[in-house]
């Protein structure tokens, strides 16, 4: 049992330089706890809302003064003196608040930060550590590390959009410790910073998430590249290291087509493109391969590339039961990319795990692109058990801080990370 005294919110600044929300928990017995919440820039439609002020005066209109305030006044007045049981109990009460089904009311970035704050809370309260906090919610018994995909390379809403697709991602697959595959991953990142200044002359300008932008002149170059860059560090790709490409296909998908590359590509065009970078390279994940309402064709896709790579799916599922219950009715893909900021608390982002899990699929655990340096993601990729954390690069302190938590848990555990 845990009673909140109080719970007050606080705008703060994410790693673009945008307001983000930080809300503080405090119990009857004194612990208190904060928690700070991401915002991301490729949104999926049907994603939970994020309360904003709108004063184009201020922060060109992305205050977030109205979701702080939504935490201090009628959230604390609503918890404050109230004993809550379990996670599912607070959670209830905040849904309920709301009142609305994506958030829009209160905003999702409010409600989700008194989620994390009162589950830090708790979790200190009893002296345990967060993941430990984190599995009792599904239950689970964590026991090893997640895998890491980790950005490299950057296009599309992340970088300067000189190529459509917005990521592309580096998979170490036979390190058995997070302290190796970083180690192995600074060395792809060195290899490939030096390949594209040879190439094109480019210092290294970083995009959102930390990733390196290059210039490519296509979305194959600038796959080649990473395989190459692989190779230069002195591992054999889709031996030692494998490639993921986050395609992101809603944002270069119009009336019906993808722009892609200088081509229009009807849907079956794009499942062909797809399949042929996933023979031609070591790509064993394809993350939003088609655009989020493309859903006629997602099974084509799944059926064509499942053997060689995984079917990811973000702005089509949205982290979000009703559509990951239809992508699972319809076989449109085999694994949920799970951002908690898009459905709005711990426990409807448990909800949405599970049911992924019911149907056998992966699960990576991902963060935002506009992130904080609090680790509490990196925490529940452990306490979740999550195949995959995707965190972004290996530079830049929002991502640092969860990869150093990852080692600090790996000290105090001993746990190896996960098989692919």
């Amino acid at each position: 049992m845990a009673i909140v005294s109080a719970v007050q919110g606080r705008e703060i600044l994410d790693s673009r330089g945008r307001p983000t929300i930080q809300a503080a928990c405090v119990l009857s017995d004194g612990t208190a706890a904060a928690a700070s919440v991401p915002s991301g820039a490729s949104t999926g439609a049907a994603e939970a809302h994020e309360l904003r002020d709108g004063d184009s005066a201020r922060y060109r209109g992305l205050g977030c003064r109205k979701a702080a305030a939504a935490i201090s006044g009628e959230i604390c007045a609503a918890l404050a003196g109230r004993d809550f049981a379990s996670q599912d109990a607070l959670d209830e009460v905040l849904i309920g608040l709301d009142g609305t089904p994506n958030k829009s009311r209160l905003g999702a970035n409010s409600i989700l930060a008194v989620s994390v704050a009162f589950a830090r809370a708790r979790a200190a309260a009893a002296g345990e550590p967060l993941y430990q906090a984190f599995a009792r919610m599904l239950p689970a018994a964590p026991h090893v590390l997640p895998r890491l995909t980790i950005n490299l390379f950057s296009g599309g809403k992340h970088a300067g959009g000189q190529v459509a697709i917005q990521d592309v991602l580096m998979i170490p697959l036979r390190t058995q410790s997070m302290d190796a595959t970083l180690a192995a991953a600074h060395e792809i990142y060195e290899a490939a910073a030096e390949l594209i200044l040879a190439r094109f002359g480019m210092r290294r300008l970083r995009a959102d998430e930390g990733g390196l932008a290059p210039p490519a002149n296509s979305t194959r170059e600038m796959i080649e590249l990473a395989a190459e860059a692989i190779a230069k560090a002195g591992f054999t790709p889709g031996v030692d290291v494998a490639l993921g490409v986050d395609v992101a296909s809603s944002h270069f998908f119009r009336e019906g087509r993808y722009h892609l590359d200088g081509e229009v590509l009807d849907s079956a065009g794009m499942i062909d493109r797809l399949a042929q970078w996933t023979e031609a390279y070591p790509i064993v994940s394809v993350e939003d391969g088609l655009a989020e309402d493309d859903w006629d064709h997602w099974p084509a896709l799944r059926e064509r590339i499942q053997n060689r790579s995984i079917v990811l799916g973000d702005d089509l599922l949205c982290t979000n039961p009703a559509r990951i219950s239809r992508a699972i009715e319809s076989a449109a893909c085999n694994a949920l990319l799970l951002k908690v900021n898009q459905i709005g608390t711990l426990t409807e982002a448990a909800s949405a795990y599970r049911l992924a899990r019911s149907a056998g699929w992966k699960i990576v655990l991902s963060v935002r692109s506009g992130e904080t340096e609090d680790a509490w993601a990196a925490d529940l990729a452990v306490g979740w058990g999550a195949d995959q954390f995707k965190n972004g690069s290996i530079t830049q302190a929002e991502r640092t801080a969860k990869y150093n938590r990852l080692l600090e848990i790996e000290t105090q555990t001993g746990w190896p990370v996960r098989p692919f």
